[in-house]
């Protein structure tokens, strides 16, 4: 059967996304691939396809418990034989779903990379016909990844025991340059042997925030989008609670997750959220990676996170189905600090150094003015990238002003103190600060001293930051980290340059959820999810129910035109589906 005809029948679409078909078209040519995409964009169809292809069963390395029973879900639904084996089951579920894989009863089967460690569960894989095996998440095998796994390291053993060797497919949305060549080495991949599609999630607006209260920010727009999903990261189990606390107090209907709260109290707030019981969660980042709820409608960090991949894995998971949604940063200094003590506590050398460079690209994003996904896209070495015209940067109206002075002003200073010193002591300096340090290396008789005793340190210290940002000045990384003047800044002190600057925020709803259909579909998709124990985006995504609103099929053959029904879905929901649009159409 032609791959075409697999994903109709059974994922309900007419045609392939950006770089899916050259995936697949690789993997069932027997090579070795990395498939860079971003989250939502699709990946897993790259190894579920060629899965229904290929003779066998395909082998499907996952990280969290979470993510495989998502998935095993929809493709249950979708008519797949598809099981996983996890810590979540019992020995002897575990013995009969390794049973029925030794009999060839499933196409795809999911498993934790630490089950890779257990030689008598490998013995079991030899035993299988295994044509392929995808590796999500595989940025995790990569010391210089943002959650690197040393589990991840034992799947190129397993892959060289098994007797014949399978295709391997990597995927992962977040990857370095660096980290892109540790998975090609890492799993026999020819470096080149990748198919990137592109960084950028065109649905998503970016934003950040600085200089507003968080808490007050946070209530006002949490309550204009109740009827929506959203994600909250906090930094510290502490936030985590408050958060949730505060939120409860205004009736938000919320739920928490970090990993101080017992196994039962995660599971169970967990299921409130993926089953829609709760539209909100507060958690740290050890939710989320992984969870495959695909209409989230926004995420707020309430922290800033120590690296652009957490952030962005982080900030992707809203609008997985491909419908418009928003992402939200909010940034204070002190954030800075804190994640700088977590780097200096869990990594030393070349790590360390690494560690802090990823820390200050992350501090650049917050205070550049450019458009907020180009500054991503560059990150990770997309440099052809353009305005999007829908961050908090590209629509902001406000007026810019020459700030080449001042500019030059903080610049001139920065080489006076020699090149030596961090933020906080400039800032103190420009604004004549009579700290002890200062007066002791004599900075007060420097022509320097005091030019702008006009602002306040925290106004100069963030002066600096959007410096940084746009390249007049630089940060050498080291156990105190050091300003020097970059060879833009230096074109500003020559006159070469200007410098400009744009001088509180609006809430707004995200989605404008005002059509009694929708609304319809989705109180039946709720009761049907509750029906069969399962969460509701796994029966319809929201972009579906949007597709049946616009199309209004009126025929089981017409059902088959929507986005994300195949056959199966048809037969199973299509009587149901046709019911509620009859009674609301009619009424």
């Amino acid at each position: 059967m032609q791959i075409e005809q697999l994903l109709q029948q059974y994922f309900g679409y007419a045609s392939f996304r950006v770089g899916q078909k050259q995936v697949i078209k690789r993997v069932l040519a027997g090579d070795n691939t990395l498939c860079i995409m971003p989250t939502g964009g699709g990946k897993s169809i790259c190894y579920q396809i060629p899965a229904l292809a290929l003779a066998g069963t395909t082998l499907v390395i996952s990280p969290l418990i979470s993510l495989m029973k998502d998935q095993v879900d929809v493709l249950l639904q979708m008519g797949i034989a598809a099981t996983y084996i996890n810590s979540s089951l019992s020995y002897s579920e575990t013995m009969n779903r390794l049973n029925q894989a030794r009999a060839g009863r499933f196409k795809l089967l999911y498993v934790a990379p630490e089950r890779l460690e257990d030689p008598a569960f490998v013995a079991i894989l030899k035993q299988l016909t295994i044509p392929l095996i995808a590796v999500d998440e595989a940025h995790c095998i990569s010391q210089w990844g943002h959650d690197f796994r040393p589990s991840y390291r034992y799947i190129k053993n397993v892959i060289n025991e098994l007797e014949r060797p399978p295709v391997v497919l990597a995927l992962t949305a977040t990857a370095t340059k660096q980290v892109r060549v540790d998975i090609c080495e890492q799993l026999n991949i020819v470096v080149g042997n990748d198919v990137i599609t592109t960084f950028a999630r065109q649905n998503l607006a970016f934003k950040v925030l600085k200089g507003e209260n968080a808490d007050v920010f946070l209530k006002d727009y949490i309550v204009k989008n109740q009827s929506e999903v959203g994600i909250i990261y906090a930094a510290t189990r502490k936030n985590v609670d408050q958060l949730y606390e505060q939120l409860k107090k205004v009736g938000v209907s919320v739920a928490k997750y970090h990993a101080g709260l017992s196994k039962s109290e995660r599971d169970e707030y967990q299921e409130a959220f993926l089953y829609d019981k709760v539209n909100v969660i507060v958690a740290t980042s050890a939710f989320g990676m992984g969870i495959d709820k695909s209409n989230v409608r926004y995420v707020i960090h309430y922290q800033m996170p120590k690296n652009m991949e957490s952030y962005y894995q982080e900030a992707g998971r809203a609008g997985r189905d491909g419908l418009d949604s928003e992402c939200v940063l909010i940034y204070r200094p002190q954030d800075v600090q804190v994640q700088r003590f977590l780097i200096e506590q869990s990594a030393s050398g070349e790590r360390f150094g690494n560690e802090l460079a990823k820390l200050q690209a992350m501090v650049d994003y917050c205070h550049t003015e450019g458009c907020l996904q180009t500054s991503i896209l560059h990150y990770f070495g997309e440099f052809e990238a353009v305005g999007c015209e829908r961050c908090g940067n590209c629509t902001d109206t406000r007026e810019r002003i020459d700030v080449t002075i001042d500019a030059q002003k903080v610049l001139s200073c920065v080489i006076r103190m020699g090149q030596r010193f961090g933020k906080v002591m400039i800032a103190q300096v420009l604004t004549g600060s009579s700290n002890k340090k200062v007066l002791g290396f004599r900075f007060d008789k420097l022509p320097t001293y005091g030019i702008l005793s006009n602002k306040s340190t925290k106004d100069v210290n963030l002066f600096i930051e959007f410096l940084i940002s746009e390249e007049y000045l630089m940060v050498e990384q080291g156990e105190f980290p050091t300003i020097k003047v970059a060879t833009k800044g230096r074109g500003v002190l020559q006159g070469k340059v200007q410098v400009f600057r744009k001088q509180q925020v609006e809430t707004k709803q995200i989605v404008k959820t005002d059509s009694p259909l929708f609304e319809a579909l989705r109180a039946w998709r709720r009761e049907r999810a509750k029906a069969e124990n399962v969460p509701p985006f796994v029966i319809f995504s929201d972009q579906t129910l949007w597709d049946v609103c616009a199309k209004l099929p009126k025929t089981l053959d017409e059902l088959l035109d929507v986005k994300g029904i195949g056959e199966q879905k048809q037969v199973k929901y299509g009587a149901e589906l046709l019911a509620v649009l009859g009674n609301e159409v009619d009424s």
